[in-house]
């Protein structure tokens, strides 16, 4: 069961937060005094996001946050807090093996893992979907990039 919960609202330290996008939910760990770390991900462009922590608000983007409690936590709250801030500024966002939801899990409950992940890789139909996507934003990116004029 999830509990929605206003952006504005305070969370309790260290919970495991996620918010809906178009076609995945978004995780983060609340860490207190309003802030969220999270993995950015390919938000800001098709560039490796890092872990970072960023303010309740900017997390939300303008939707509502909800507290995820799919995983029964293995760590205290504050050590949950440090487990994430240990990793702030890590780069290697991998959507299928490093992507926020395992980043979370991993904070929570020592074991990196994504059920969004496992429910498409288990979908033919998704995975179709998803690799017929993935190759056409590449498609679109490298035709993009190869018409740009080379910087000297």
């Amino acid at each position: 069961m999830q509990t929605t919960v206003r952006p504005d609202v305070d969370f309790s330290l260290g919970a495991h937060i996620v918010t809906p996008r178009r076609w995945y939910t978004h995780h983060g760990i609340y860490v207190g005094a309003g802030q969220v770390v999270h993995y950015q991900g390919l938000s800001s462009s098709l560039r490796r996001g890092r872990i970072a922590k960023v303010s309740l608000a900017e997390f939300a983007g303008g939707r509502t946050v909800h507290v995820h409690d799919e995983f029964e936590a293995v760590f205290a709250d504050i050590e949950i807090v440090a487990r994430a801030c240990s990793r702030l500024g890590e780069g290697a966002y991998d959507v299928l093996r490093n992507n926020c939801e395992h980043f979370c899990c991993w904070c929570a409950v020592g074991v990196a893992r994504s059920s969004q992940v496992e429910r498409l890789l288990s979908n033919p139909r998704a995975l179709s979907f998803a690799a017929r996507l993935l190759s056409a934003l590449f498609n679109g990116w490298a035709s993009t990039r190869d018409a740009l004029p080379a910087i000297n």
